[in-house]
């Protein structure tokens, strides 16, 4: 995987090798191999720029690479050059705890750590030169062989691509932070990530594909992307494709493709011309490659096809991760592994509203009460805790105030523009649905609302079960053990805005009336036809207006 070095280390790997040897041959492959998973590497003929020293830059190479590969061939000890290269690896190995790996290629560990053989024969060019020098020479040569490496005659057959292939991976994972740096902000994000520890179980060989669905603004990107930084040093190749949904209806899905295929190639000349021609591209490219893909916000079952296929147009331990907000998506694709995406519990969305409206932790004494009304209304949605933690900091308890006021009618408009995506895709007759259960029936029980809605022409078993795959509504059981349909407050506030909006203060106009007085004044002064009237669990009394 890419690295990200520290200025500390400008780069990855330092290739130590005889040129005469290796150069055309096995080095000139481990470069290619690990270029292609991203690894910056030092190669004398690749990085040195011209008009400086080769001696003073190579050393500053050393320095400031992160691993050394030291590629010992039969004639790699006759080169002083060489040899006080790897007095500086072995230097800094020893004192800044940098790791080196002996790669013994046409040569065995003990002649390299004894000085005999073909080796001893390479090292003879040097008996008449400064005995100090040749002393630490030798004992650099016999520290380095005594590292864990790789024989290239004793391992995989002795096949040298194989043997790369276990370099690069090896490399990859000693690359890896020690550390991810999640940000402090995502509250809570590391238990979501434990949670799909069992569908991602990335030391198996199968191909899995993953979803993750939840309504919007739940934290489904927050939480692929968290995953993907984590645990991207394990593939060879990998892609983050964000906004799907966006992305294809502006660019077609051919520019995914090709994004895809450019990531995990790591060739930013790859072309698409047409969806079937990147999908054979697709098949083609990546059959074999151990790959981690995310796909963000899909809406559509052909973005799938298009993007990810199957599982055979990957290699063994590849995954696939696809967040969206219908898990019929998922199923029509027949992904195994799907997980609903849990909202804050109020203990986390109490830590990270306070980390983003006063930087900590606990919020000042004055803003406690104030604090506990945004949590009210945000309902463990992350998107709106954020938003309003960070639109009100800075700010005093008189414009918390003000602000609080405005939300119990005017509805926060940065949430509102993120779950309205997922009600204009909807069906006519579902949109319909949609509105009916954020006015009259979240409470309901879902028999009685079937029959409610039925009443009216409408497919009410089949909306309301689009609805639930798509996170508008949900379902839970009560005391009794009959079904209640609930919906996310927010996605109520969403109804009520969309019935409202055109005619905000005109409610004889609304398709829908459900608050007392409005429904008082319009019955005392106009003739209506109702199509029903219904007496909901609690007052008011609603009911739609054709």
């Amino acid at each position: 995987m890419a690295s990200s070095s520290s200025s500390a280390n400008k780069y990855d790997v330092f290739l130590s090798f005889r040129g005469e040897d290796t150069r055309k041959t096995f080095v000139d492959h481990l470069y290619a191999a690990l270029d292609q998973w991203g690894i910056c590497t030092f190669k004398d003929d690749e990085r040195l720029e011209k008009g400086k020293r080769i001696n003073d830059e190579l050393l500053q190479a050393i320095e400031d690479s992160r691993v050394y590969i030291i590629v010992f061939s039969k004639s790699y000890a006759s080169s002083s050059w060489c040899l006080n290269e790897l007095l500086k690896i072995m230097e800094c190995h020893k004192t800044n705890g940098r790791i080196a790996f002996p790669v013994f290629y046409d040569v065995d560990p003990s002649e390299v750590r004894k000085q005999t053989g073909s080796v001893g024969e390479a090292f003879a060019i040097h008996t008449n030169k400064n005995e100090s020098e040749v002393g630490e020479w030798r004992e650099a040569l016999k520290d380095a062989a005594n590292l864990s490496g790789w024989d290239l005659r004793k391992t995989a057959d002795g096949h040298e691509a194989k043997v790369i292939k276990l370099i690069t991976e090896e490399v990859s994972l000693k690359l890896r932070p020690i550390d991810i740096n999640i940000d402090a902000s995502l509250v809570g994000i590391e238990q979501r990530m434990q949670d799909l520890d069992s569908c991602l179980e990335i030391g198996l060989n199968d191909v899995r594909m993953i979803g993750i669905k939840g309504m919007g603004g739940a934290g489904k990107t927050t939480l692929a992307r968290a995953i993907f930084d984590k645990i991207a040093f394990n593939f060879e190749g990998q892609s983050f494709v964000e906004n799907v949904r966006e992305k294809a209806s502006r660019s077609g899905l051919e520019k995914l493709q090709e994004q895809v295929l450019r990531d995990v190639l790591k060739n930013k000349d790859i072309t698409v011309s047409g969806v079937h021609e990147g999908k054979r591209l697709m098949k083609k490219m990546l059959r074999g490659k151990k790959v981690l893909v995310v796909l963000d916000d899909v809406n559509h079952k052909d973005q799938l096809e298009m993007l990810v296929g199957d599982t055979s147009w990957f290699g063994p331990r590849s995954r696939i991760i696809i967040t969206t907000r219908d898990g019929q998506v998922l199923e029509a694709h027949k992904v195994e592994w799907i997980r609903d995406v849990n909202l804050l519990t109020n203990e986390e969305a109490i830590c990270l509203f306070n980390r983003h409206a006063f930087g900590k932790d606990k919020p000042p004494k004055e803003f406690e009460k104030h604090s506990q009304k945004v949590l009210s209304y945000a309902s463990g949605l992350p998107l709106t805790i954020k938003v309003l933690g960070s639109d009100l900091c800075g700010t005093d308890a008189s414009d918390w105030a003000d602000a609080l006021e405005r939300l119990k009618t005017i509805p926060l408009k940065e949430t509102l523009k993120i779950l309205e995506l997922s009600y204009e895709n909807l069906e006519e007759d579902y949109k319909e649905i949609f509105l009916d259960v954020a006015c009259f029936l979240r409470g309901w029980e879902k028999e009685d609302a079937i029959r409610m809605l039925e009443s009216s022409g409408l497919y009410a078993k089949s909306g309301l079960r689009v609805l639930e795959q798509k996170s508008l509504i949900m379902t839970s059981k009560n005391i009794l053990g009959g079904t209640i349909i609930n919906m996310h407050d927010h996605l109520v506030e969403l109804g009520v805005n969309i019935v409202r909006r055109e005619h905000p203060n005109e409610p004889h106009k609304h398709s829908r009336l459900w608050v007392q007085e409005e429904i008082e004044h319009f019955l005392t002064n106009n003739s209506v036809r109702m199509q029903y009237i219904c007496k909901v669990e609690i007052e008011p009394t609603s009911f739609f207006i054709n």
